[in-house]
């Protein structure tokens, strides 16, 4: 089997920036590698994903069931590993995702009380990956970055737009506290993308994952 690294995040860290860099690294490394980047967006098994997001089925995240939304973003992940890089994989090949499994485990285990977290991510994890198949990460990044920070650069970004996760401050909020619980338990690794409240630039963030993503690659190439 290849290797599997996760780029996460609430939105606003800075996730597609910190990929596309980590993904420039690669080439600049000239280390083979794959990528895939969710929801996939325009594809027919995002569709319902999509839906969502636009807020055809709730204004709001929580009007949505956290099982419920899952399964619409689990689905369009079934349908990228099975019909693009599978194969790949299995051959021992390197992926790198914006965005995984570990999305639902934020965006909709954030809904739950704390009570329920546990139940849901136990239906979570053997859902996708024990009955969908899907490989666990050989590593998760979760950039934290404060909700106050955050918030902003996304009303920076984009005004007004955006879908109905990234306009509800609230719900970002409580995303991110379900994080920062997932990061111990489940062994991810905390980039602190603003030490004191100050983001660190897009090269000093890039800086702690690539050490992290370096020491993986030697070890396995150990292994060979």
């Amino acid at each position: 089997m290849g290797k599997l690294i996760v780029m996460e995040g609430v939105d606003g860290a800075g996730k597609s920036t910190q990929f596309a860099r980590l993904c420039r690294r690669m080439e600049e490394e000239e280390i083979p590698y794959r990528k895939a980047v969710f929801p996939r967006y325009g594809q027919p098994s995002a569709a319902l994903a999509e839906m969502y997001l636009q807020g055809q089925f709730g204004k709001k995240p929580d009007d949505v069931s956290p099982y419920a939304a899952s399964v619409l973003f689990a689905v369009d992940r079934f349908a990228s590993y099975q019909a693009d890089w599978r194969a790949y994989y299995e051959q021992g090949g390197l992926m790198l995702c914006d965005r995984y499994v570990t999305s639902n485990v934020v965006h909709q285990a954030g809904k739950l009380p704390p009570d329920q977290s546990a139940p849901f991510l136990e239906w979570l994890f053997d859902f996708e990956y024990d009955k969908l198949g899907l490989p666990r990460p050989s590593l998760v990044f979760f950039l934290d970055m404060p909700e106050q920070v955050s918030f902003e650069l996304l009303r920076r970004r984009q005004g007004e737009a955006g879908d109905i996760h990234e306009k509800d401050r609230e719900y970002l909020g409580r995303c991110r506290r379900q994080a920062l619980k997932i990061c111990q338990s489940q062994g991810w690794r905390r980039i602190d993308c603003a030490p004191e409240g100050r983001p660190l630039s897009v090269e000093q963030i890039h800086g702690q994952i690539w050490r992290q993503v370096k020491e993986l690659l030697e070890e396995n190439e150990k292994k060979r």
